[in-house]
């Protein structure tokens, strides 16, 4: 790995287990063993390494979302699975999340490029659900509203549920998964077809 590269992968694992707040540029060099000015060469302040991360992050949210629309089925087991690889990037970035309301108001591109992301992956969710509609996954009676909400449900569930988990049961990752993975696929019952939600419960519900 180049100094770049590493300075990043470090950065994250420290804001990760010591929270973001606390971990500075000089524990971050520290803990690569280079000196103070090297890791600034490569990252002036803190904020442009969370500008970094936050930009690997939407890569990494746009491959799933990606997959999910790619995928020609677009059944229950799609929608577990973009679920399930959601939660698992949602965890391994949830330094990001867990601070996530400071770290928008301290770095204004970040907000920014978040209310873009808003705007684009409703759009996208939307196309995604009348793909599930036409595949008889979703009943076709849904009313625009509901889908409208559904979208801002899924926003607030899955960037706020590791702070739910860090307040609450304090779950680890396996069982945090297990847990909130389910909670999250619930707000899709109501609208599944009859054939669907047999289907969900005898597969899904543990």
């Amino acid at each position: 790995m180049k100094t770049r590269e590493k300075i990043v992968s470090t950065a994250l694992r420290l804001f990760n287990e010591r929270g973001y707040s606390t971990v500075t540029t000089r524990h971050i060099a520290s803990e690569l063993n280079i000196s103070a000015g090297n890791l600034h060469y490569h990252f002036k302040h803190s904020e442009d390494i969370v500008k970094e991360l936050f930009m690997m992050l939407k890569q990494e949210m746009d491959y799933t979302i990606n997959t999910l629309k790619a995928n020609g089925s677009k059944d229950l087991e799609a929608l577990y699975q973009y679920t399930t690889s959601t939660f698992e990037v949602v965890y391994a970035f949830r330094c990001i999340f867990l601070n996530f309301v400071d770290i928008l108001r301290q770095i204004p591109d970040i907000e920014n490029l978040y209310k873009e992301l808003n705007i684009s992956r409703k759009k996208e969710f939307l196309s995604v659900f009348s793909d599930f509609q036409r595949n008889k996954v979703f009943v076709e009676n849904i009313p625009d509203f509901i889908l409208d909400h559904m979208v801002t449900q899924i926003f607030i569930i899955g960037d706020n549920w590791m702070n739910y988990n860090s307040l609450t049961l304090k779950l680890n990752k396996e069982d945090a998964l297990k847990h909130y993975i389910p909670v999250f696929l619930n707000l899709f019952y109501p609208w599944l077809t009859a054939d669907q939600q047999k289907l969900y419960q005898q597969k899904y519900i543990r």
